[in-house]
């Protein structure tokens, strides 16, 4: 169902049927690090070079989310996955193995938005499902650090000191199954504030928001979260817009990488069209490291920050009924080396996603029922 100018209620149920998170050592010495399903110690994934460590890593988180959900190869109509680096080698590489039909994405760090759109991923791959073009689909994101440093900025040997708004990309990736079908999760048990609370709801894609290119003319390379906050800005306020709803309807409103700065200029931007999103305002980039005392500057970044964050993180918390509805909104800078040596500015980009924790027994709790009443 269409709403408003860029936003889609989905009428058939698009469940998460199965995910699964891999990562680094520093993630795993995180907040989020024992939630983490797989933890690797050695940055190098046993492969013989960084990408080829980003593709390791990626075949098995894609492995895992399909063993979680107790599913197979054969059942997976179409892969939606992307990474950082040019050509999308980490992915093109890495799911040689696995021989799915598949689509490679760009979105910067909203690339896991567009495929479940993990916001890219997640939004094509829901899209597909909806549509009746595939039972089920994956969807993933990943970034390695060095990879991205290589990619973007300088090789690690090189030894670059970096500003206190500059942000840490995260060794991770994050995959989810997309099905029509209710997944097969045991019952889950999550804590917040202390309190630990179990639960064996469901947990689907109701809707999203595609955001467009938001360029304010930042340049400056070392502070991506004030370059893509206008981007996240934008799309929030067009979900509001197309949905005719508020901040109230969300538990929380998640973002990718915006870090400490980029936060804090969507909070402001927000409050200047009367919304105050500070008590419901997550980032994933926040979440994902303890900044002080693990020295990663503004935070998080990179498409693994956002993929990460949610299988081990959002969707636990919706599984186990203590969010009953998020807006999922991975943020991505869009620039290139050659874009910014160029002189060019740096356009964000955000898709939104919105993510409910569902009771199978009662058919009207969704998004697309309670709108059209």
């Amino acid at each position: 169902m269409q709403k408003g100018k860029a936003s889609l209620l989905f009428e058939n149920p698009v469940y998460v049927a199965g995910m699964a998170s891999v990562a680094g050592k520093k993630e795993g010495e995180g907040p989020l690090g024992r939630k983490i399903d797989v933890v690797e110690a050695d940055p190098m994934f046993g492969a013989e070079n960084w990408e080829k460590a980003e593709s390791a890593m990626q075949k098995q988180a894609a492995d895992l989310a399909l063993e979680k959900g107790g599913i197979h190869r054969k059942d997976i109509r179409y892969l939606f996955a992307g990474d950082l680096l040019g050509q999308l080698i980490a992915t093109s590489f890495g799911s040689m193995d696995l021989e799915f039909p598949m689509f490679g994405l760009y979105g910067a760090c909203s690339t896991m938005g567009e495929g479940l759109q993990l916001g890219e991923a997640l939004s094509l791959g829901a899209m597909c499902v909806d549509g009746g073009h595939g039972d089920q689909v994956l969807a993933l994101a990943s970034s390695h650090y060095a990879t991205a440093e290589k990619q973007f900025r300088f090789p690690l040997s090189y030894g670059n000191q970096r500003p206190q708004s500059a942000a840490w990309t995260v060794t991770g990736c994050g995959a989810v199954v997309l099905s029509k079908h209710p997944g097969q999760e045991p019952e889950w048990e999550t804590e917040e504030n202390g309190k630990k609370t179990a639960g064996r709801r469901q947990v689907r894609i109701a809707g999203i928001t595609t955001g467009k290119p938001v360029d304010l003319g930042i340049r400056d390379s070392m502070n991506m979260g004030a370059a893509m906050a206008p981007a996240a800005w934008d799309t929030i306020m067009q979900n509001f817009r197309d949905l005719e709803i508020g901040e109230g309807w969300y538990d929380r409103i998640i973002t990718g990488d915006l870090g400490k700065i980029g936060q804090k200029v969507l909070l402001d931007l927000m409050k200047q069209e009367g919304h105050d999103l500070s008590g419901i305002s997550m980032d994933c980039g926040l979440e994902i490291y303890d900044c002080q005392s693990q020295d990663t500057h503004s935070g998080g970044s990179g498409c693994g920050c956002s993929a990460v964050t949610l299988c081990a993180h959002i969707l636990p918390m919706l599984f186990s009924g203590i969010w009953k509805r998020v807006l999922f909104v991975p943020t991505g800078a869009l620039l290139s080396t050659v874009s910014y040596n160029e002189g060019q500015s740096i356009p964000g980009i955000a898709h939104g996603v919105i993510l409910e924790s569902c009771d199978l027994e009662n058919k009207d709790e969704n998004a697309a029922a309670e709108l059209k009443n």
